[in-house]
């Protein structure tokens, strides 16, 4: 359960910080690249942990914010494209 809290956390404050890394007009504006970021930051998370790059979240440390940043880039980035089109 406190994995999941901190991923959410993770995942607001990476995709706030994605939106400044990539500004633009988004389709879906602020809140939508929250939501984003948040889901951006699961599916980081989840592809280091299957991937063995960390363990399990047991709290705040940067690997884990780096992988959640990286996580809302990414998808971010590919929602601009699938919307674009």
């Amino acid at each position: 359960m406190g994995n999941i809290i901190f991923w959410l956390i993770f995942g607001l404050i990476a995709g706030w910080l994605a939106k400044v890394i990539m500004p633009g007009k988004d389709p879906g504006g602020f809140f939508v690249t929250i939501i984003i970021g948040v889901v951006g930051s699961f599916i980081g998370g989840y592809i280091g942990q299957a991937t063995g790059l960390f363990g399990p979240v047991s709290g705040f440390n940067i690997g884990s914010f780096i992988t959640a940043i990286i996580g809302a880039i990414v998808l971010l980035a590919l929602y601009r494209v699938v919307k674009k089109k």
